[in-house]
């Protein structure tokens, strides 16, 4: 049963690991597997999570989404402020760590507010905006990180490119921010404590590490930093960042090395690629999920534009279009286990439904 259940809550790394190993059989490894990996964005990825699970251990988070959370008082008002939380969080933290801060959070406020049957739709708008929020920058969504480093695609460039697509998926997440209803609503009072000397010390670990993703610091060195300072003053933070998404980028890294060097298999996407490499990697994203997706169809295109839209996009439709999705699926599951059907039913309304909407406004 331990077993089981080790492997439900790790399913994804073991997936990547797996795929990793079948395409392993047809390409043996060789000196050509170190050239796989893209060394910056594990370090930049890696140091973003230790920091931001540093952040959330001096209870930065809740004190900062209470005092908007304040600020309101019916149950959409402080539905839609729990999506633009997620939203804002998802471009400075990673889509993954603002859905593992902020959805507990939602959780706990509609509990206790009595708004329990909220839970399923207000948890699948943030991981709309989690998902989609997070494509406006760097790095808010893990293939960004790898797409933005591979193609050194320069920072004004990438805000231009991925303007309008956020625009837009800002735009619909708004309006379906007005479907919650307009219930008064008393959100509930705690006492939140903040270690601010802490917090201030880690906010600096955080800029270092955007620093290293827009290229400002050498990123041996700002892993060196901020590896060093966390294993001193929160040895907690190295031990809590989610190893098992790290595990998974470097299998997926291995997977699309291996797939790349397989005749067929480069033949295929050449062909696919021909028809339009935007529409094309959303809809891979729906097999084999985004991150995966990006790394693989890197391989073969040099149209970086279409392909950054593409897979970030490609986030909504299907449950594991995104890593994202399935953490939003598992923290659900986990507090509501008797309504599993209902989520899945909306949340393939809800997800398909933006996926078609940006695929026909952004492939005109």
């Amino acid at each position: 049963m331990k077993i089981a259940s080790w492997c439900r809550a790790n399913a994804m790394p073991l997936i990547a690991v797996l795929t990793a190993a079948v395409t392993a059989c047809f390409v043996p490894p060789d000196a050509a597997y170190a050239g796989y990996f893209d060394w910056k964005t594990l370090s930049c990825l890696f140091c973003v999570l230790a920091v931001v699970c540093a952040l959330r251990s001096v209870g930065l988070f809740p004190v900062i989404a209470r005092q908007l959370l304040q600020l309101f008082g019916t149950a959409r008002s402080v539905g839609t402020a729990l999506v633009l939380i997620t939203l804002v969080g998802s471009m400075l933290l990673t889509n993954d760590t603002a859905l593992l801060t902020f959805l507990p959070l939602s959780w706990m406020v509609l509990q206790e507010a009595g708004q329990e049957k909220l839970t399923a739709y207000v948890f699948i708008l943030q991981n709309c905006a989690a998902n989609l929020g997070g494509m406006l920058t760097p790095f808010g969504n893990p293939q960004n990180l790898y797409l933005f480093d591979h193609y050194h695609i320069p920072v004004g460039q990438f805000l231009s490119i991925m303007l309008l697509p956020f625009a837009l998926s800002t735009g619909l997440i708004l309006l379906c921010c007005l479907l919650i209803p307009r219930q008064v609503l008393a959100v509930p009072q705690r006492e939140l404590t903040l270690d601010k000397p802490r917090a201030i010390a880690y906010g600096l670990l955080f800029c270092l590490a955007v620093g290293m993703v827009l290229r400002a610091v050498p990123y041996p060195v700002g892993l060196a930093v901020i590896a060093a300072a966390l294993a001193v003053m929160d040895p907690r933070a190295l031990k809590s960042v989610d190893w098992g998404l790290l595990v998974t980028f470097a299998a997926f890294f291995v997977f699309s090395g291996n797939m790349a060097r397989i005749q067929p298999v480069r033949e295929l996407f050449g062909r696919l690629l021909a028809h339009g490499v935007l529409p094309v990697s959303a809809l891979t994203c729906q097999v084999i999920s985004n991150v995966p997706a990006a790394i693989l169809l890197s391989q073969f295109t040099d149209r970086f534009r279409e392909l950054l839209i593409g897979v970030n996009i490609g986030g909504a439709g299907t449950l594991i279009a995104s890593l994202a999705s399935l953490i939003t699926f598992r923290e659900y599951t986990r507090r509501c286990p008797e309504q599993t059907g209902r989520f899945l039913g909306l949340f393939t309304l809800v997800s398909f439904g933006f996926l078609a909407i940006l695929l026909a406004a952004l492939s005109l």
